[in-house]
């Protein structure tokens, strides 16, 4: 990216959603309530031919520094101070505040280049508060709607002009760097079936942070990333979009998303909670590994356990972290208890690598992290037929598949059909008679047997092709 740009205003002027318009995707949340954004989030932006850096940003309020507004704003003005440029948004269809005068000049105190964005000029008696935005003595307005996408070329004009052509448009590299596409329903090509692919540690981690409201999510990517990149606080459920941000660990590159907290789907009524938690799902869909934070304190509630099941059902790989444990009073017996209440408390992931952090200390973080990398390991192994079809026949022959109405079922051949989680295919006779506790059977000992432990393990079974079906008796 060329250049990086700001947008600031004041609440409700419509930021996130020229933020949405210039990503082209619906990243940030929207909402008719003033303050819905709360964190800087950063975004790959396309303006007609212009490509760079957008962040979005918290609505600026006067506030106290102690206070959540205060802290937003605090955000905000980071996000200023690391920008190139600053489009400041006033809203034209309700007319300038004292607030915006404020923003104005804090602005062209900083001396960075700033362009004024008169937004909603679509809207029936704008032009008031159009021309009222010259007395910001930031130049000319460009008058837009973000929402409708109008005035989207002059935009693009007047931030070339404010940066600059050279800014704007670099000379490319002489060497021209290869995109790498990853794939990511970690299928492998079958011609060799008994490669085994090595585990690439090279490539980009995805890993979401979940977990209940004011767990401590956010303080724990502010500890790895060893700043205050995300907004905290004692006040409960502060983070509503899912903010992505990019750290190295021992060289390899960690995209973390932070993401709101998810209550009890009886308890979420508000419409801006209900999207919090829709944007929280789809982080955790997009990542690779899901690491469930619970309060050390307080854990395994009724809706702990419920994140723990929707993560392993969508097939991510889970790492369990036991936050605030600089609080436990007593760490081993607390530590006993935890790890007899996993095993009991998540049978559907036997094995799943439960850590003790303190995100406010730092206590157990470079443990998590590589708990987090061998799960993802685990996760994206690949095992050979021939081995799965000889371990098939010790498995069957020492437990033979239970007889159904008299008739025995048959395991005939196995090979795994995916990776990103494990899934294999079993051909045999019968496949709807198998009992559920025969397959139990085969899960725990593929995790047992191939050093599985945590991670989703999907079995499919298929009915073998009848070689006489559609020949004719003869009499």
């Amino acid at each position: 990216m060329s250049f990086t740009v700001a947008i600031v205003g004041r609440p409700n002027v419509g930021k996130s959603t020229l933020f949405n318009r210039l990503v082209g995707k619906k990243l940030a949340l929207v909402d008719d309530t003033p303050g819905v954004t709360r964190d800087r989030r950063p975004g790959e932006a396309k303006l007609v031919d212009l490509r760079f850096t957008i962040i979005d940003t918290a609505g600026l309020e006067e506030a106290g520094a102690d206070t959540l507004e205060g802290r937003m704003r605090a955000q905000t003005e980071a996000a200023i101070d690391e920008a190139d440029l600053s489009l400041l948004v006033v809203d034209a269809k309700f007319g300038l505040t004292p607030l915006d005068k404020t923003l104005a000049e804090m602005l062209r105190r900083r001396g960075k280049p700033v362009v004024l964005v008169a937004n909603k000029s679509e809207a029936r008696g704008s032009d008031a508060g159009f021309y009222d935005a010259y007395t910001l003595g930031l130049g000319e307005p460009v008058p837009i709607s973000a929402e409708h996408g109008q005035g989207m070329i002059d935009l693009r004009d007047a931030i070339v002009e404010a940066i600059g052509e050279e800014r704007a448009f670099p000379e490319p590299d002489d060497e021209a760097e290869t995109d790498v596409v990853l794939s990511q329903d970690g299928e492998f090509d079958d011609e060799d079936d008994e490669a085994e692919p090595e585990y690439d540690d090279s490539k980009p981690l995805r890993v979401a942070i979940v977990g209940r409201p004011n767990a401590g999510k956010s303080t724990l990517i502010n500890r790895f990333l060893g700043e205050d990149r995300l907004l905290t606080g004692p006040e409960a459920g502060i983070t509503r979009d899912s903010i992505s941000v990019e750290w190295d660990w021992r060289g390899r590159t960690i995209k973390m998303f932070d993401t709101a907290g998810m209550r009890r789907k009886a308890r979420v009524q508000e419409k801006l909670e209900k999207l919090s938690v829709a944007d929280t799902l789809r982080a955790v869909r997009f990542a690779e590994t899901v690491v469930i934070i619970f309060d050390a304190t307080i854990p395994f509630e009724k809706q702990d356990l419920q994140i723990v099941d929707f993560v392993i059902r969508e097939g991510r790989a889970a790492v369990l972290a036991f936050n605030k444990w600089d609080l436990v009073e007593d760490p081993q017996a607390v530590l006993a208890d935890l790890r007899e209440k996993t095993e009991r408390l998540l049978p559907q992931a036997r094995g799943i690598r439960a850590v003790p952090i303190s995100g406010q200390t730092g206590y157990g973080l470079d443990k998590l992290m590589q708990n987090i990398v061998d799960t993802d390991k685990v996760w994206n192994k690949r095992i050979s037929t021939a081995k799965l079809n000889r371990w098939l026949d010790a498995v069957t022959t020492q437990h033979p598949p239970p007889a159904v109405s008299g008739r025995r079922l048959k395991l005939k051949y196995m090979t795994q059909v995916k990776a990103r989680p494990p899934a294999f295919m079993i051909s045999c006779t019968r496949p709807d008679a198998l009992p559920e506790s025969y397959v139990r059977y085969l899960t725990n000992g593929l995790r047992a047997d191939f050093d599985m432990p945590g991670v989703p393990i999907r079995i499919h079974f298929k009915a073998g092709e009848n070689p006489f079906e559609g020949r004719k008796r003869r009499r």
